[in-house]
């Protein structure tokens, strides 16, 4: 039985990162154009590279396992150029859940990523850093070196949570973590075009420890919560990237991989658990990718932001639920052997 600390952890973890989602009504049941789901697609080779080139006849989409009919397809080659509006790189410095070794690390990191090629950035690219007192952002900038300048201006500040504090401290930090991620779908789903966050962290404690025995409310709170942000994540068309600036150090040099039993859609409420909100789940399951396993920082950020270099963008209209909130799998295959395609890995459809 849980003990009256951690209910009340599951209960402010329901409610108080994602009050704007609580207070908004329930949406009318889409029809027509208001289905229409835009999904964007990195296709790489067995190496990690990105592929362009490809055409819409070399895509078969599936909702729930059945081919859908692809409604409009863009390949998107060659950066910035190609893409109108260009893709948008946020780079986020976690200093809520990273231990302070790991925050100067991530910095010194980004710094050498931005000035690359004489500070010389492809994309739009911004800085974010979440401390104790909430998020704050830098311009956006293709130039590296302003973006170093404003950086190096953002000092850490004194943490008052602790990575020490036990279930207290693990509250404050998932709340403000879940908090800030409802802040940037909020304001990225007003602004078109796709948007790769680059959240640098070992991620908000949600996979460790023993695995909490939840009541029927909890069950439907946490449902509410996987669903809302899901949804806000895929309407504003966020890529979620996760890098571990500790590498293999932050677990005694073995690969964290907790978080995978996770990574599969929640269908109901009564499958739901703490870990399905964990960031390397939610990035996997936005089309990103989780990187825990190495310590070159600079090279891991680069990856990442290659995906905004060559993909494609699909629609499909998407199949009416049978029920409120019902989770569809979504899988793109290719006709070439040898190619992956990564991208939201599911959608939940409404009546």
């Amino acid at each position: 039985m849980m003990n009256i600390r951690t209910r009340a952890w599951i209960y402010l973890l329901c409610l108080v990162p994602f009050r704007g989602f609580a207070q908004t009504p329930p949406p009318a049941a889409p029809t027509g154009a208001n289905r229409l789901v835009t999904l964007d697609v990195a296709v790489t080779d067995k190496s990690g590279k990105p592929i362009p080139g490809l055409q819409q006849q070399d895509f078969t989409l599936l909702d729930n396992k059945q081919p859908t009919k692809i409604l409009s397809f863009r390949a998107i080659q060659g950066g910035a150029a190609a893409a109108d509006p260009p893709v948008e790189v946020i780079l986020l410095v976690d200093e809520v859940n990273t231990a302070f070794r790991g925050v100067s690390y991530a910095r010194q990191e980004i710094g050498k990523f931005l000035g690359r090629n004489g500070g010389e950035l492809e994309h739009p690219t911004s800085l974010a850093f979440l401390s104790d007192t909430g998020v704050a952002s830098t311009s956006t900038s293709r130039d590296g070196n302003v973006l170093v300048g404003e950086m190096n201006q953002n000092k850490n500040g004194l943490r008052i949570i602790g990575r020490t504090q036990g279930v207290y401290g693990a509250d404050d930090r998932v709340q403000l973590s879940l908090g800030a991620l409802e802040q940037f779908a909020n304001y990225e789903s007003s602004r078109p075009g796709r948007k790769l966050l680059i959240w640098l962290s070992p991620g908000w404690p949600l996979l460790t420890g023993p695995r909490i025995e939840l009541s029927s409310k909890d069950e439907q709170r946490l449902f509410g919560l996987i669903v809302a942000l899901s949804d806000a994540l895929r309407q504003a068309r966020i890529t979620i990237y996760s890098i571990d600036p500790q590498g293999l150090g932050g677990v005694g040099g073995l690969r964290d991989l907790r978080y995978e039993g996770y990574v599969k859609g929640v269908k109901k409420a009564s499958q739901v658990n703490i870990g399905n909100l964990a960031l390397q789940v939610l990035a996997e399951q936005s089309g990103g990718r989780v990187f825990n396993y190495d310590n070159d920082v600079t090279s891991e950020i680069a990856t990442s932001v290659a995906d905004a270099d060559a993909f494609y963008v699909l629609t499909f209209e998407a199949l009416p639920g049978d029920g409120p909130n019902e989770y569809h799998t979504l899988e793109v295959k290719l006709d070439k052997p040898g190619l992956k395609a990564r991208t939201r890995t599911g959608y939940y459809a409404q009546p």
